[in-house]
């Protein structure tokens, strides 16, 4: 990606919970974007939120399960982006307890690689 250049935002909301063959959904949604070469991926834990359930989840209500929402954001190049969310099309469709997908048009004002750290063995 280059500096000054259109890039497309892909956000997708989950709960901390949702998972693909007992791997975390968050997790298994950064580790293919590496794979295929993806720009940049965060996962942003939310503190509290609710989806088309209209159930509240949130750190401050006791529950069975630990369940927060989550949303992993990827940036890179649309081609890139729309390639990519059609690869996970298929297990977020069969997401037991729902999700939203965005797609959202961003400018890149920098994107800069940093140095890797290097340990003393």
């Amino acid at each position: 990606m280059e500096n000054n250049s259109e890039a497309w935002v892909l956000r997708i909301f989950i709960g901390s919970t949702d998972q693909v063959n007992q791997t975390p959904l968050y997790e298994y949604i950064v580790l293919q974007a590496k794979k295929k070469g993806i720009a940049g991926a965060t996962v942003i834990r939310g503190i509290m939120g609710f989806g088309a359930s209209s159930v509240i989840h949130s750190y401050k209500f006791w529950e069975v399960s630990d369940k927060v929402p989550l949303m992993v954001e990827l940036v890179d190049e649309k081609d890139e982006i729309r390639s990519f969310y059609e690869i996970l099309r298929p297990q977020l469709e069969d997401m037991k307890y729902g999700c939203l997908v965005t797609l959202e048009k961003t400018t890149v004002l920098l994107y800069k690689s940093g140095q890797k750290k290097m340990f003393d063995v």
